[in-house]
């Protein structure tokens, strides 16, 4: 599998703590998931312009567990936007130990609808 780093920045990062480990000692996926969903918001917000919610997660891959001590390095990118949905593509990469070596850990597409002040869908611009 031929790895590439995401151009661009990370949308978030973040240390992976002993509080969020499972029960074979590697951080819980949920966490993971979590901490995707976050990134995913900012970068779906950024684009809506509005408030957004997830309405929906495709095609989530685990590729290699996070340990703690990782830094999970989250980077998104509009993938599509639609009348009332953008979806955003997350590679989570694990910058690991003293060498700093970077691993693709997680992948998946997360979509989200535009919100207006009351919570209804609402038309994002596409201009």
């Amino acid at each position: 599998m031929t790895e590439t780093m995401p151009e661009g920045h990370a949308v978030l990062r973040t240390v992976a703590m002993p509080a969020d480990v499972n029960s074979a000692g590697d951080i819980f996926g949920g966490w993971v998931l979590s901490q995707m969903d976050i990134a995913g918001g900012i970068v779906a917000a950024e684009r809506a312009q509005s408030r957004v919610a997830t309405v929906a997660v495709e095609a989530m891959k685990f590729i290699r567990p996070v340990k703690v001590g990782d830094i999970l390095c989250i980077y998104g990118t509009v993938e599509r936007v639609g009348t009332t949905s953008v979806a955003v593509r997350l590679d989570a990469w694990a910058l690991r130990g003293l060498q700093a070596r970077s691993e693709k850990v997680t992948e998946g597409v997360f979509t989200f609808v535009a919100l207006d002040f009351e919570g209804n869908k609402r038309p994002i611009d596409n201009t």
